[in-house]
Parts: structure tokens; sequence; C-alpha cells
């Protein structure tokens, strides 16, 4: 493992100092062998010993490294803050997202926060020199700090400035994740900082450009010769990636990163699909119905997935498959179906009642509604325990408003989409 080399005039961080400090590191170690222990008691203990200041930044640091275990293998050992934790990607779609620059010999990340994606790119073979660039001196200093964890053999230098100053020249890289939100609030839908039109413009200066994006980015801000792939670990929608013309491998990607494996699948998009799957209407009995990851619906590759796994539409703007057999894809959820019928709560109540439904989930497509008050209304006469678990689909079939009723085969999921496909 190598040492990050910080670029001249050094990278002032108080916090930083203080959480590499002896006895922090010491009162962060005391905390994480005490983890079932009493919290007060060990508080209490540890404010004995240490400084007030000492122990605040023990304890948040041990929490925040506690909840991005989940992201990140090297928690344990990494410095973070909360904010830089949250707007990180995990390790998983960083590594993923890092394989787009093999071969790239000197890459820049800018925003690079406390260094998720840098640590991915630092462990790229045949890497020499990488740049880190943020605002945010604290969340540069880390990122430096934490890849030293992973063996690499680059030279890391860390800029603390913003990064429409930084020099590229020499790079034959650069991903950017620009802020979509400031230390109060969210930005408007779209927004980012630096602006979009800037992060599309760096690709004049380094071919090889990834802008890590909001996953609903309208599809219209997205150039010719640009490719967006959208990311899911499971069923949860992740992000967004425009890659530029030099890394683009197809207009649209989805990504889905689950527990066996990482699957991805390209196509042009449904919007500009010449073979548009003609629609099934009213599904039956006895069918499957498939609901197809958010990566894909967010790619506009239904049509090319319903092409693909040989099924149709339930509704043409509606992004619930049909077919007569389930299937292992992992970019679609099978579940099969019980009833089908048009949308009436009345009727819908009595049908699930013949079907001895217990617990109900629903998924809104195409249709408005509180999806939860609905639910309370449905389960209303149902077995509190026991009884067969039921998936509903609220949405249109043949331009209706319908409901399918599908036996559920797995656990709880969001039960909401919005009202488009």
């Amino acid at each position: 493992m190598s040492d990050p080399i910080i670029s001249p005039g050094a990278i002032p961080s108080s916090l930083v100092a203080l959480l590499t400090r002896a006895d922090t590191r010491a009162a962060v170690a005391d905390l994480a062998s005490s983890a079932t222990a009493d919290p007060v008691a060990t508080t209490t203990r540890l404010r004995k010993r240490y400084l007030a200041e000492v122990v605040a930044a023990a304890m948040t640091l041990h929490d925040v490294r506690t909840r991005a275990s989940a992201k990140f293998p090297q928690a344990s050992a990494m410095l973070l803050t909360r904010a830089g934790y949250e707007q990180a990607s995990s390790a998983a779609v960083a590594e993923w997202r890092a394989q787009r620059f093999a071969g790239c010999r000197a890459i820049a990340d800018l925003c690079c926060g406390i260094g998720g994606d840098l640590m991915a790119l630092a462990a790229l073979p045949h890497v020499d020199r990488l740049i880190a660039v943020d605002l945010n001196p604290d969340h540069l200093a880390m990122a430096l700090a934490n890849t030293t964890l992973v063996a690499t053999g680059a030279t890391v230098v860390g800029m603390a400035i913003d990064v429409r100053a930084a020099d590229l020249d020499g790079l034959d890289g650069v991903f950017i994740d620009p802020a979509r939100r400031d230390s109060d609030s969210r930005f408007a839908h779209g927004e980012t900082e630096p602006p979009l039109a800037w992060c599309l413009g760096l690709a004049e200066r380094v071919p090889k450009v990834g802008i890590k994006l909001a996953p609903g980015i309208d599809h219209d801000a997205i150039p010719d010769g640009w490719e967006l792939e959208t990311i899911a670990r499971g069923t949860e929608l992740k992000e967004g990636v425009m890659w530029s013309p030099a890394l683009a491998t197809a207009p649209r990607r989805a990504t889905v990163i689950g527990e066996d494996g990482t699957a991805s699948m390209a196509g042009p998009g449904d919007s500009a699909e010449s073979n548009v799957v003609t629609p099934l209407g009213h599904p039956s009995p006895g069918w499957w119905l498939h609901d197809p990851n958010p990566a894909v619906t967010r790619a506009g590759l239904v049509q090319s997935l319903a092409t693909s796994l040989d099924v149709r539409p339930i509704d043409p703007h509606i992004a619930f498959l049909v077919g007569t057999s389930p299937t292992s894809s992992p970019f679609v959820r099978s579940r099969p179906i019980l009833a089908s019928l048009p949308w009436d709560e009345k009727a819908l109540r009595k049908t699930l009642a013949d079907l001895n439904a217990g617990a109900i989930d629903i998924r809104r497509r195409g249709l408005a509604g509180d999806v939860e008050a609905i639910a309370r209304r449905l389960r209303r006469g149902l077995p509190r325990q026991g009884g067969r678990p039921c998936w509903i689909a609220m949405t249109r079939a043949a331009g209706r408003p319908w409901a399918v009723v599908c036996e559920e085969t797995g656990g709880r999921e969001t039960t909401d989409t919005p009202a488009g496909p």
C-alpha cells in the first residue's frame, strides 16, 4: 500500500487531526470493543478517561463507521462524517463504475467527498496518478487517508480547491460527482454544483468522463453519443451515471448489483425502439406478472427487456410485464397471477376474501391514490395472521384501471411507485 502524497500547501483539517490523535483512536477502539455493553455506562466511563471533545468525536466516528459497514468493507478503519458517508456510493457501486476507466493511467476524481470512488479508482491496475479534488478540506483529507486502505501503486494528489480551477492537463480520465445539495437543503430537481453543462464540457478537455447523477434525470438532458447507466443494489435504485462518448457502450444501460453478482443490460432506450412489443391487455390467472427492476424502468429499457424475455407489457404506458411462465432474470421479479379484475375496491375485497388472503402489499403504477390508505381498507376483514400473502398491482390494462392479484413469493418491497411507467 502506498501513502497518498498531498499536493503542495498541506490540506488543513482540524477534524482529521482530532480523529487521528492517539487518545481519539483509543476511545474509538474502546467503543468498538464495548459494542454490546450498556451505552450509558460506556459513555460515562469514556468521559472519565478522555477529554469531552475526544469522546464526542469518537462516538460520532464509531456511529458512522457502524452505519457505513453496509457500504464499505473497510468501514471500521475509514475516516468519515455523516454527510460524507450518506452522499458516498457504496464500494460495490464504485468498483463497478471504476471498471470503465480500466487502462487509464492518470485519473481525476472531482468532488471526491470522503473517497468512496477514489478508493475504487486507486485499486485499478496500471493507474499511476490520481488527482483528488474537493472544496471541503475535511472530506478531502479523509479521502486521502481512506485511500491508504487499498492496495495501490498510484500517487494520489489532493487539491482543496473548486473543481473548476483544477488543472486536468495530462489526464486520460475524469470522474465527477457534482453536489445535489448544500449544507441546508437539496437542490431543485436536475440542478447540480457544478452545473451539468459544465460537467459535460469536461469531455472537451479529457475524453473519458463519467458523471454521477440522480437516477431520475430527464433523458432529454443526455447529449447524443453519451450513455445513461442506472444502477440498483438489489431492488433499490441507487444512482445514475452518464458516460462520455469515449466510454459509452450503448445509449442506455441498466445494472443490477445483487448478492450473487452483477447483471447489466443495454439497449437504445424505449423512446428509440423500432419494434415496440404489443401490449397484452387483460392478464389471466395462471399467468405470471413480471415487475422490472427500477434500474430498467429508469433507463427506459422495458421494451428491450420484454423482447429479450419474450413477454408483453400489460399496457403501452405501464412497466408491468406479463408472460405464461416465471423467469430467473435478475432484471425482474416474477409472481404468479391469482386474479385479474377491473379496479374496484369492493370487488377486490371480495376477491381477496375468496383467495383467503392474509398480508397484502400494493405496487402502484399508472393510477393515482394513497396506497397505504387503500391497503388499510382492503385489509378489513382479512385474517391478521395466517392466510395467503398477496401482492397487488394497482395499475392500468388496455387503458382501464385494473387490479392484478399475485401470490407474494418473497419479502416486502416498496409499495408505491410514480404514477407513470
